[in-house]
Order: C-alpha cells, then sequence, then structure tokens
C-alpha cells in the first residue's frame, strides 16, 4: 500500500485487523511518520523501474495507491508500474471538497495561478498547501504568510512569514481563532477532500474569508473507491485477504 496520509493509516488498521499480508510505504516527506500496525518501507522507489523491481522482489500481488490527491508522479508511476507488471491496482481517494452556501471560493489550476490570484496589495495568507510548493509564493513578497506545517524547516521558506508547527485533524473552533489571531485575509488551499483539514474552510465561510482553491491534478484510469469498506471489498472480490 503506498500511503503517507490520515486515509491511508486508517486503512494500515483495517488491512491488520483483517490479517492481510501487506507493507505500508512512505514517501519519506515526514521526519517522524505515524506508527503502522503493518511492517512499512520509506523512500522514493526510483520510478517505474524501481516499482517494478520492487513488486518483483517482493512478491507483491495487489496494491493500492492510498497516496495524498496531489501525489501526481508516485500515482503515475504505480498505474504504468502496475499495468506492466500486470498487477490490480486500487486508489483509495477521498472525495473532493465541494463549495457550500455562504462560501467564497475561486477555483484555480495549479501553484501558479494561485499565485497570480491573490491580490496586488499586501494581505496576510493563510498558505495551507503543504511545503512542497512554498517557494513560488516568494514572488509575491508583499504578503504575510501564515504557514501550518508538520514538520520544522531547517530555514524559514518565505521570508516574510510566521510558522506553526501542527498535525491534524484539526477543529473549527481551532482554526477560527488562528485566522483571527493572524488577522487572515486570505487562505489558499489545495483540493485535499476529507475530514482532518476541512475545519479551515468551515471557519474562512464564517469569517466571510476569500478561497483560493487549487483544483487537483489529474489521475490516470484506475479503479478507485472513497471508503475502506469498499477497498475491502475489493480485496476480496479479488482474493487478496490472504495476503496482499
Amino acid at each position: 500500500m503506498l500511503g503517507g496520509t490520515f486515509d491511508a493509516n486508517l486503512a494500515a488498521a483495517a488491512l491488520a485487523r483483517a490479517g492481510v499480508e501487506a507493507v505500508y510505504s512512505y514517501a519519506g516527506r515526514t521526519d517522524a511518520p505515524a506508527a503502522q500496525p503493518l511492517p512499512t518501507r520509506v523512500g522514493g522507489f526510483g520510478g517505474v523501474e524501481g516499482l517494478l523491481a520492487y513488486f518483483a522482489a517482493e512478491n507483491i500481488t495487489h496494491v493500492i495507491d492510498a497516496t495524498h490527491p496531489f501525489a501526481a508522479q508516485i500515482s503515475d508511476n504505480a498505474a504504468r508500474a502496475c499495468d506492466a507488471a500486470g498487477l490490480p491496482l486500487l486508489a483509495l481517494v477521498r472525495a473532493p471538497w465541494r463549495a457550500e452556501a455562504g462560501d467564497r471560493w475561486q477555483s484555480v489550476a495549479d501553484t501558479k495561478t494561485a499565485l497570480a490570484a491573490l491580490p496586488s496589495e499586501p494581505a496576510r495568507v493563510f498558505l495551507a498547501i503543504g511545503k512542497q510548493n512554498l517557494a513560488a509564493f516568494a514572488a509575491q513578497a508583499q504578503h504575510h504568510y501564515l504557514l501550518r506545517l508538520v514538520d520544522p524547516p531547517a530555514v524559514p521558506p518565505l521570508a516574510n512569514c510566521t510558522i506553526l508547527i501542527a498535525k491534524g485533524p484539526f477543529d473549527v473552533e481551532t482554526d477560527t481563532a488562528m485566522l483571527r489571531h493572524h488577522q487572515i485575509t486570505h487562505i489558499v488551499a489545495k483540493n485535499a477532500g476529507g475530514s482532518g483539514a476541512r475545519a479551515k474552510l468551515v471557519a474562512a465561510r464564517t469569517l466571510g474569508l476569500p478561497v483560493i482553491m487549487i483544483a487537483r491534478p489529474p489521475t490516470p484510469l484506475r479503479a478507485q473507491v472513497d471508503s475502506i469498506a469498499d477497498m475491502m471489498t475489493w480485496l476480496a472480490h479479488h482474493h487478496a485477504l490472504r495476503g496482499v
């Protein structure tokens, strides 16, 4: 199972309870990943060829992609490797967030268009996009950025920023207080979906704040479910409950 998300952690627990022989793979972008009830490996594979070599060495028979919706490269590599190896692949993908009454969302395609959507005058921006694409926002140095990260960075990723170290899931009351305390005027977020980070969107609705929402990247054609129950059904259908 390719993991690294809250949903993947729940899936790992379900696999362990069912006695499925499985290995949980982390990308290695978090300093202290959550302990799992399954054997784990950390790090990349080296592209499609590396995945194929791993599948062969470990006698992998089924693959579950439970990575982050924005982890496009590993999802594409997994689909290509499974196709080449003839292995069944299932994506466990949480549903995207949908705008509701009272939301002030502007949907954009990527980080570049999110950057362009920010105002020209100085603003106070909650940059809720993880740590991978922060450097791009240095081009809009007139803004003050609030960053909430899982691990402390070695150096501040932006010159004009405040860094909070925290790990979700987050709640609406705390996020509302955070946005008020830091006098946030705009939010930039990735449409990750799920419940763990949704609180900031409810808080933004309550406070009437605009949200620049980055759409998910395209995904490869593959079998896909959005619940662990359906994942277990898929495994049963593919005769995998005695070994993955």
